[in-house]
Parts: structure tokens; C-alpha cells; sequence
């Protein structure tokens, strides 16, 4: 499968953003939705994956001015053509461009090994959100890279 990732605004993509959401965080994890939905989306920058020949929308992330990387959902029929990678690829660039010096994620216990990949690390304790335990993890922007093994489609 072809896709593209694309940076997009809010106020113009939304419906598509909320499309793979709702799909992922709402029905998939059950997490409510004026949870999901928050006010920070009208000021983070978003990216948007869609495929390339049917422009469907498979996946999103946004980070925030504060370097905080969050909302990477993936529609779960693209998860084994690493989509994720490529998200979170053009966030990494996005807080380039903004010169940030570190960036962090709020990571479900069930992902800290896989965010270590990029080389983030927890730090504080763990909290609730939501209903889910959650960890913050932080990675220098100079240290934030993909796997090795990692190959761009």
C-alpha cells in the first residue's frame, strides 16, 4: 500500500482527523470523546496519512508549541506498513522547524517499549488518564530517530 503524510491544518482537515480518531481512540480504546477531543487540536500542528490512490485517511498525530507529541492513531487494517513510523517521522521535522530542544509523549504502559525505540525514556511517575495508566516519556530532539531497521515506503 502507497500513502501519504501530509501536513495539515485543523480548521480545513478535521472531519478527516476525527474520522481516524474516533475510529482508533473512541470505538478501538473507548476513551470519550470530549476526551479525545480537546482545545489544544486548534493549535497543534497536525499531520494526516492518506492512501494514495483512494486519499482515505489512515492516520494521524499532532505535537504541540510545547514539544508534546500526542493523538498518533493509525487505522488498525494499515498497522503492519509502519504508517506510525512516517507520523511520527513529520512530527520529529515539525519540532525541528520549530527549534525545540526536547520533545515528550504521554505513553500507555503497554507502549513504553516501543517508544524506546526513538530513544525516549520515562521519567515522573506513573498517572491515570482517561482510564488508562500512562507514563511520560522525553527524548532530547537531538537523540528523537526511527529504529535502524526502519525503511520509508
Amino acid at each position: 500500500m502507497s500513502y501519504t503524510v501530509s501536513r495539515v491544518q485543523w480548521e480545513q482537515a478535521a472531519p478527516l482527523l476525527k474520522n481516524v480518531r474516533e475510529q482508533v481512540f473512541v470505538c478501538e480504546w473507548r476513551i470519550p470523546k470530549n476526551v479525545e477531543f480537546d482545545q489544544k487540536d486548534r493549535y497543534a500542528f497536525h499531520v494526516l496519512a492518506c492512501k494514495d490512490i483512494s486519499q482515505e485517511p489512515i492516520g494521524t498525530g499532532r505535537i504541540l508549541s510545547t514539544g508534546e507529541i500526542s493523538r498518533v492513531a493509525v487505522l488498525k487494517s494499515c498497522r503492519k506498513d509502519e504508517v506510525d513510523k512516517v507520523i511520527l517521522q513529520a512530527l520529529f521535522t515539525i519540532a525541528r522547524e520549530m527549534s525545540l530542544k526536547e520533545i515528550f509523549i504521554y505513553s500507555p504502559l503497554d507502549s513504553i517499549a516501543y517508544f524506546r525505540k526513538f530513544n525516549f525514556n520515562t521519567a515522573g511517575a506513573v498517572f491515570m488518564e482517561a482510564g488508562l495508566p500512562k507514563q511520560k516519556m522525553i527524548c532530547p530532539l537531538d537523540n528523537a530517530s526511527l529504529a535502524k531497521y526502519y525503511l520509508s515506503h
